[in-house]
């Protein structure tokens, strides 16, 4: 693995995790939205993330030291961003213009201990990315240093 392959799937990571906030961050913010332009309450979203395979992705068997092993990963790639589909927080409240017809309002499925949880996930991922990167580059500087010398 090279300077620039290590120093790329770091970068996709750090891809993939900003996005990742940035949903979670949106699921915040509309934890108490009860309508949206498409109708009904908002719907918690998730990113759905895997990896990205290399050029040798599948050959050789990682487990068995015997076989070359040549899988390679390229990095994380974002498969999309989907709605949780858990249901909805039914909040009794009569009064509200909100409620149905047995006096129920409909809250986004979204829960702000878990948001921050994940949030907090996402945040450590990113560090650990921009970590690696940090360090690809002081080992690349320092056999540098050892080739000058």
């Amino acid at each position: 693995m090279g300077f620039y392959t290590a120093t790329e799937i770091s970068a996709s990571g750090l891809s993939a995790e900003r996005l990742a906030m940035d949903v979670i961050a949106n699921n915040i913010a509309n934890a108490n939205t009860t309508r949206t332009p498409q109708g009904g309450a908002f719907k918690r979203q998730l990113v759905v993330f895997a990896q990205k395979p290399g050029a040798n992705a599948g050959e050789g068997d990682p487990f068995d030291p015997t076989q070359p092993h040549k899988a390679q990963v390229d990095g994380v790639e974002v498969l999309g961003i989907t709605q949780d589909q858990t249901p909805d927080r039914l909040v009794f409240d009569p009064g509200n213009p909100e409620a149905d017809a047995r006096g129920y309002v409909h809250y986004p499925n979204v829960q702000i201990v878990k948001e921050m949880v994940d949030m907090m996930a996402a945040s450590r991922a990113y560090q650990a990315n921009v970590a690696a990167i940090t360090e690809t580059r002081n080992m690349n500087n320092a056999a540098m240093q050892v080739l000058k010398s």
